[in-house]
């Protein structure tokens, strides 16, 4: 059935229909790739804005304050799901709390002193020297390697030639 050949007495009911169906997927589908463009900080700005929206309306149904309850709800909790999926874009962290109290902003003078840093660091860029794995007081009972079972089959043969 098309709008054209709808009963006239059926438009307004199939529009409220049509609103409360495709309302939600709407708003959620906006607010999923306003999170995926923006973050997280502007869906939360999105979320304020829409609530405060609904609160200020002025609504003549008889059930108006339920019928805002209810779109609140649906606001926050359509938000909710966008923020819990995986594809959201979660905001970095802000960075001037993180900063050093002193700090130079100045780029000449941040080079200066990560070229300091550098020269100062200079033997660790050096290559890794060959560290000997022998393990210091005897072999150790491992099962396993052919080389430990070699040489257990030799302390074998001498012990018992000693012994005869």
């Amino acid at each position: 059935m098309s709008l054209h050949t709808l009963h006239p007495e059926r438009v307004d009911e199939t529009r409220m229909q049509a609103y409360s169906t495709f309302g939600p997927l709407l708003v959620h589908a906006l607010t999923q790739r306003l999170a995926r463009c923006q973050g997280m900080r502007e869906l939360d700005k999105v979320e304020k804005l829409l609530v405060r929206l609904i609160e200020e309306t002025d609504v003549a149904a008889p059930h108006g304050e339920a019928m805002k309850e209810f779109a609140i709800e649906l606001v926050v909790s359509t938000l909710r799901n966008v923020r819990e999926h995986p594809d959201a874009k979660h905001d970095l962290e802000e960075i001037d709390e993180r900063r050093t109290e002193g700090r130079s902003e100045n780029p000449g003078t941040l080079e200066e002193q990560l070229q300091s840093g550098l020269e100062d660091s200079f033997p660790a860029s050096d290559p890794p020297a060959v560290v000997s794995t022998a393990i210091t007081g005897g072999s150790k009972d491992i099962i396993g390697t052919d080389e430990v079972l070699r040489r257990k089959r030799e302390a074998r043969r001498g012990s018992r030639q000693t012994e005869t």
